[in-house]
């Protein structure tokens, strides 16, 4: 649940990405349908206040790089919503946003949850696993084997050697076999490696020692090595699907095909060699990539290339829980293109149930501040006070 972070729902092979535009700003954004008529219920306005509010300060500070936004188009719905009445939440939405269109609106949103696994601080029997804090050699530069005309943009995370070279940091193989034993670098222990890989891909979790001590970790860093879904290779390889002999196509039928091949399961994890490093996280939730805490059925992962940092976003998905109003706090390494979102469920087997399993399609609205669709040629800029 961090910035970069490469999440992704494991048993949603992703799909190749269309060409579209760089950013929202340069492809097609139409007005949307009236709020009124997207049935939009009161109390999920309610909670979507909160967490608007409680990234107001991001799109007013930093630039909008979907091009949809200014910072200053952001003053006047964040100022009104400090005060508004959470009771006539749907009215303050209606007041200062102008829903639009991004491209065809036609959404593909999949889950995400904060895992609790078992584990602690300290080793101790049955909790051998470790789980590494940022090594203290890994840095952004630019590695000879990288040509100079692909080094556009960051430099990837790498490995920093004593000379000052700079060499591709270490694999998930190479660190599961020992590459970083010795440094000091783990910040606790967890007890199933099937487990923490999944928490890997999550972004950030809960770790409950056996004494019922909670410490939650977050995403800190990774190694610089491109992410690969295991589902998609389970796919490919025919293990994965609706057939006779396969694996469902979730989290849960990817856990239970490496669960019944220990041997295969483990060379599998292996094939992705992209590897989460963490931090342990002082507070009541999760951070997402903005610094926000992220909030149970409130905050969705965008690409923000194509979403406004702190807009709501209204969904209307095949999967009916997930319906209704989020608020785009949060994005992933998988989370690209228009109309592409993550749903976060918060913490329990609840929320492992349903974003385990979520893979659904629909319509996407989001919510714009009605300056920035006025700029568009979409709608008016005055909204009504409280």
């Amino acid at each position: 649940m961090a910035a970069n972070c490469s999440r992704v729902i494991p048993g949603e092979a992703p799909e190749e990405p269309t060409p579209v535009a760089p950013n929202a700003a340069l492809l097609e954004v139409t007005a949307g349908p009236p709020l009124a008529s997207l049935q939009v219920h009161p109390e999920d306005a309610s909670r979507a206040i909160g967490a608007f509010i409680a990234s107001c300060h991001v799109p007013q500070s930093r630039e909008d790089v979907s091009g949809l936004t200014q910072t200053s188009d952001w003053r006047e719905p964040c100022d009104a919503a400090a005060n508004w009445p959470r009771d006539d939440a749907i009215a303050f939405f209606e007041g200062y946003f102008t829903p639009v269109t991004v491209g065809n609106g036609e959404a593909f949103a999949t889950g995400y949850f904060e895992p609790q696994i078992v584990g602690a601080r300290t080793r101790q029997p049955g909790l051998e696993v470790p789980v590494y804090g940022v090594p203290r050699d890994l840095e952004r530069c630019w590695r000879e084997d990288i040509p100079l005309a692909e080094r556009t943009g960051q430099p990837p995370f790498s490995r920093r050697l004593a000379d000052g070279s700079c060499v591709r940091h270490f694999s998930r193989a190479e660190i599961e076999a020992g590459a970083l034993d010795g440094q000091g670098l783990e910040i606790g222990w967890a007890a199933d490696p099937v487990e923490l890989f999944f928490l890997q891909i999550q972004g950030s979790g809960q770790l409950i020692a056996p004494d019922g001590t909670v410490t939650r970790i977050g995403y800190a860093s990774q190694n610089g090595h491109g992410y690969t879904a295991i589902g998609g290779l389970l796919r490919q390889r025919g293990l994965l699907g609706d057939g006779p002999g396969q694996y469902e196509p979730s989290m849960q039928g990817i856990m239970r095909y490496i669960r019944e091949h220990p041997e295969e399961g483990a060379a599998l994890m292996r094939e992705n060699a992209s590897y989460v490093f963490f931090r342990v996280l002082e507070g009541a939730g999760p951070l997402g990539s903005i610094g926000v805490p992220v909030t149970a059925e409130n905050s969705v992962a965008v690409d923000p290339d194509f979403v406004p940092y702190g807009a709501p976003v209204l969904l209307d998905l095949d999967r009916a829980e997930a319906d209704g109003m989020w608020v785009a706090q949060d994005t992933g390494g998988a989370i690209t293109g228009p109309n592409r979102f993550d749903t976060f469920w918060g913490a329990g087997e609840r929320a492992r149930a349903i974003a385990g399993d979520m893979a659904s399609r629909g319509r996407a609205v989001v919510l714009l501040p009605r300056a920035s669709a006025t700029r568009l040629g979409l709608g008016p800029v005055l909204g009504p006070q409280p």
